[in-house]
C-alpha cells in the first residue's frame, strides 16, 4: 500500500516534492526538540488544488495526516508519531500573497506565508496587521490561525481569531471550502471559520486566509516600570487603561528571575532599570503626534510614582530603545533554555486574580520541591502567563521533568482551576495537554467536540491524537 501510495503522491505534486529520505529532522522534531517522530513521507504542496489532491489520495489509501506549517508549536502538536505511517503535510511551498485591498483594509494569503512576511506586506501599504510574536521569523499564518495564537498585542487587538475575516480550508475527503470573505458581517448560517480556527489542524487543513489591517499608528511609545508587587503591577494595568484607553497596546509582565536569566546568559542586553519583584513593559500606539503622545505617557508614569504603584519607570528615546526594551522581553525563553531543562506552562486567568495565583502556586511549589525556580513572565494585560518551573541551582533539568513534572503540572492546573483559569491559553493542546483537557474539560464539551470531530473527519485522517 505505502509503495502505490507514494508512487501516486509523486504524481500529483512531482517527485521532489514527496520527500522520504535524508535529514527530515525540521519536519519530524519538535521545536523544543521533545520528541523525534518518524514520517511516512513529506508532502509539499504547491497549492491548494495540489494539497486537496493529497488529502483525496490519503483518504482513498486511510493515511492519517499531520498539517504542519513553519512547526513552532510548544505542544506537539505538529509532528508525526513513531510509527512511520503518518505523512506530513507541510505547507511551507504555500507562500503567495494573493491579494490586498487598501480600501477593505484586507489583506489575503496562502497559510504557508511567514507572519513576518505577512507583516511586512501590510507595512508596505502603510498598514498593520498586529499579530506579533517570538518565532514570527518562522512561525506560519496558518499554523497561528490553527492554534489561534495570541501574541503581544492581544489586549488591542484581540487572538489571531479576531484578525481573521475568511479562510481556504481542504477537508478530510479533499473538498476545498473556499471561505474567503473580507466581509465584516456575514450572517449565513454557522460560522465556519471559527470552528477551523483553533482546531490544532484536527477537522481540516487552512489553506489560505483573508485577515484584517489596520492602519499604521502615528507614534509608538514603550517604557519599562519597575513594581514592587504583582498586585501594583495589576494597578498600574487599571491605570494605564484608564489613562490611555484602546491607545494601550501591549503590557507584559516579567518576574525578577526570568530577567536574572536574560542577565545572565545575554549580558550584552541592556536592562535599564535596577532589579524588582516584577518589571513590566507597557506600550501605546496612537494617532496623535509623536511629542503629545510621550508626554501623556509620561504623566501616567509620573502619576503613578506618586500614587506608589511603581519604583522606576524608563520611557524609551527612540525605536532603537524600544526594540532593545522588546528584544530583553523576547529573550527569556532563550535565556531559560540556555539555563536548561523546564516545565512550561501557558496559562489564562482573570487579571483580578493573578496576584492571589501567583502567592498560591509560588508556596506549593516550594512546600512540594524546595529551592524550584519560578519563571514567571507574560502578557498580564489579557491575563495570560508563561508560568514555568526551572530545577534548583545545580538540580538535573531532565531528570527534574522525568520524576516531577506530572506533580508540578497537577500543583498549577488545581491552582488555575481554582480562580476559574484554563491551562491552556495560547499555545493550544496538542498531544502534550490532550489527557489533561480530558480530565478538566466538561464531559458536555468533550462530547459535543467529540460529535464535530466525527462529522467532519469520520476516518480520523486528521492530526489523530491531538486535542481529542
Amino acid at each position: 500500500m505505502s509503495a502505490e501510495f507514494l508512487n501516486e503522491l509523486r504524481a500529483a505534486l512531482g517527485a521532489d516534492h514527496v520527500l522520504c529520505d535524508g535529514d527530515l529532522s525540521s519536519y519530524e522534531q519538535d521545536w523544543r526538540k521533545r520528541w523525534h517522530g518518524k514520517a511516512l513521507a513529506v508532502a509539499r504542496p504547491a497549492d491548494t488544488a495540489q494539497a486537496a489532491a493529497v488529502m483525496r489520495l490519503c483518504a482513498r489509501h486511510g493515511v492519517t495526516v499531520v498539517p504542519q506549517g513553519g512547526n513552532t508549536g510548544l505542544v506537539v502538536g505538529s509532528v508525526p508519531d513513531d510509527s512511520g505511517r503518518q505523512l506530513v503535510l507541510s505547507l511551507r511551498r504555500m507562500n503567495r500573497v494573493r491579494a490586498l485591498d487598501t480600501a477593505n483594509l484586507t489583506l489575503t494569503v496562502d497559510a504557508g506565508c511567514v507572519l513576518q512576511s505577512v507583516q511586512e506586506a501590510a507595512e508596505a501599504q502603510g498598514l498593520l496587521f498586529p499579530l506579533s510574536l517570538a518565532a514570527e521569523g518562522s512561525a506560519t499564518i496558518g499554523g497561528n490561525l490553527a492554534t489561534n495564537a495570541g501574541g503581544t498585542q492581544v489586549l488591542r487587538f484581540g487572538n489571531a481569531r479576531e484578525l481573521c475575516l475568511g479562510l481556504e480550508v481542504v477537508t478530510a475527503q479533499g473538498e476545498v471550502w473556499d471561505g474567503l470573505t473580507g466581509l465584516r458581517k456575514d450572517n449565513t448560517g454557522y460560522d465556519l471559520r471559527d470552528l477551523f480556527i483553533g482546531s490544532e489542524g484536527t477537522l481540516g487543513v487552512i489553506t489560505g486566509a483573508t485577515l484584517k489591517l489596520f492602519p499604521r499608528p502615528a507614534a509608538v511609545t514603550t517604557a519599562l516600570a519597575a513594581c514592587a508587587s504583582m498586585e501594583q503591577a495589576v494597578g498600574l494595568l487599571k491605570a494605564a487603561r484608564q489613562k490611555l484607553g484602546a491607545g494601550l497596546t501591549g503590557f507584559e509582565v516579567m518576574g525578577r528571575f526570568a530577567l536574572d536569566l536574560v542577565a545572565k546568559h545575554f549580558p550584552e542586553l541592556p536592562q535599564p532599570l535596577p532589579g524588582a519583584a516584577w518589571t513590566v513593559l507597557l506600550e501605546q500606539s496612537d494617532d496623535e503626534s509623536e511629542t503629545h503622545a510621550q508626554e501623556r505617557f509620561e504623566a501616567l508614569l509620573a502619576t503613578a510614582l506618586e500614587d506608589g504603584l511603581i519604583e522606576d519607570a524608563a520611557v524609551a528615546q527612540s525605536q532603537t530603545q524600544s526594540k532593545a526594551m522588546w528584544h530583553v522581553r523576547e529573550s527569556i525563553s532563550l535565556a531559560q533554555a540556555q539555563e536548561g531543562l523546564n516545565i512550561k506552562h501557558d496559562i489564562a486567568l482573570p487579571v483580578s486574580s493573578i496576584p492571589a495565583f501567583c502567592a498560591q502556586a509560588d508556596a506549593a511549589l516550594q512546600s512540594a520541591f524546595p529551592g524550584v525556580r519560578i519563571v514567571n513572565f507574560g502578557h498580564l494585560g489579557d491575563g495570560n502567563l508563561h508560568y514555568n518551573v526551572q530545577v534548583p541551582e545545580g538540580g538535573d533539568g531532565a531528570a527534574f521533568l522525568r520524576d516531577h513534572e506530572p506533580a508540578v503540572n497537577r500543583i498549577v492546573f488545581d491552582a488555575v482551576q481554582s480562580f476559574d483559569g484554563s491551562f491552556s491559553a495560547e499555545h493550544g493542546i496538542g498531544s502534550l495537554k490532550r489527557e489533561e483537557l480530558a480530565q478538566r474539560k466538561s464531559p458536555t464539551a468533550m462530547a459535543l467536540m467529540r460529535a464535530i470531530k466525527q462529522a467532519l473527519d469520520p476516518q480520523g485522517l486528521l492530526n489523530p491524537g491531538r486535542v481529542l
